[in-house]
């Protein structure tokens, strides 16, 4: 049986955003909350939902579409950048790079990939809470 979990955009604008709201619609220990990045993500998405089949529905998908992408994106990198170390300053220059020549992928479009790439994770994408 599936358990769907629905997260809404109008809920979050930017990336902070996103991570403190999808980690919200997870089952924790009171005491833990992940790391707000990509990896983080990417490995609690095997149980943080459960381990069974799970329906993510994204309302107002295009909202965080707009929100974070080309724009949030090219700051995202740009801010490892600047960082320096830890980052693979390398690495990022590479992404953003790619991005402005239009071959790169947006936040959003790597969030989506990330979902997508889980098998008990059914992605629904929702332009509007309607449908």
């Amino acid at each position: 049986m599936s358990v769907t979990v629905t997260l809404d955009a109008s809920q979050f604008n930017d990336l902070e955003g996103f991570y403190t709201t999808i980690y919200g619609l997870m089952d924790w220990h009171e005491d833990w909350e992940p790391a707000h990045n990509l990896d983080a993500l990417n490995d609690v998405l095997y149980s943080g939902f459960g381990t069974g089949p799970v329906i993510l529905i994204w309302e107002q998908a295009g909202k965080s579409k707009a929100e974070l992408g080309l724009e949030a994106t090219r700051v995202f990198y740009q801010n490892k950048i600047d960082q320096g170390k830890p980052y693979n300053i390398t690495w990022a220059q590479e992404q953003l790079d790619a991005l402005n020549a239009g071959e790169g992928q947006t936040l959003y479009d790597i969030i989506v990939e990330i979902f997508q790439s889980h098998k008990a994770i059914t992605l629904l994408l929702k332009e509007n809470q309607e449908g």
